[in-house]
């Protein structure tokens, strides 16, 4: 009996994700951040099961917090943009490898200090009061399909 295939996984198109960016206006651990951000939100950010990102020569670990918002029904989830540790795998021993001990998730970004991500499809940020004079606005961005970042973030959600 022969098997049917029902979609090709190749034409399925999958979403853009929409996301932002939080850049801080100065340097703050992040329990401090988050404790400011739970008491002006009456919301309770806490810190989940690191996001793990498997490099050649390094796993990296990226600290989560995430609360749910109850009068919007929304989870947010603020995931760091540079890793908080790595642990080497195997020794380099290629001259010019791109890989670090260090890794941002959105290379080109290296300023944002967290990368909001919601439940919704069509999030709103603007639910969540930040900090005044240690966050700066909360910027848009959209990740594509093709992105690294879009797939863990499916991989973790």
């Amino acid at each position: 009996m022969e098997i049917q295939k029902l979609y090709d996984l190749d034409e399925v198109e999958f979403e853009d994700i929409a996301i932002g960016l939080v850049r801080l206006a100065k340097d703050i651990p992040a329990h401090e951040f988050f404790y400011k951000i739970n008491q002006l939100n009456n919301l309770s950010f806490s810190r989940k099961k690191d996001m793990v990102f498997h490099g050649d020569y390094y796993d990296y670990f990226f600290p989560r917090f995430e609360a749910y918002h109850k009068f919007s029904k929304t989870c947010f989830t603020f995931i760091s943009n540079k890793s908080s540790e790595s642990k080497q795998k195997k020794v380099q021993t290629e001259l010019f490898t791109e890989e670090e001990n260090i890794k941002f998730l959105l290379n080109n970004q290296v300023d944002v200090e967290y990368i909001l991500h919601s439940s919704e499809q069509f999030p709103d940020f603007s639910v969540i009061l930040l900090p005044e004079n240690l966050v700066f606005p909360i910027q848009d961005y959209t990740l594509s399909s093709d992105e690294e970042l879009y797939q863990i973030i499916q991989y973790y959600e």
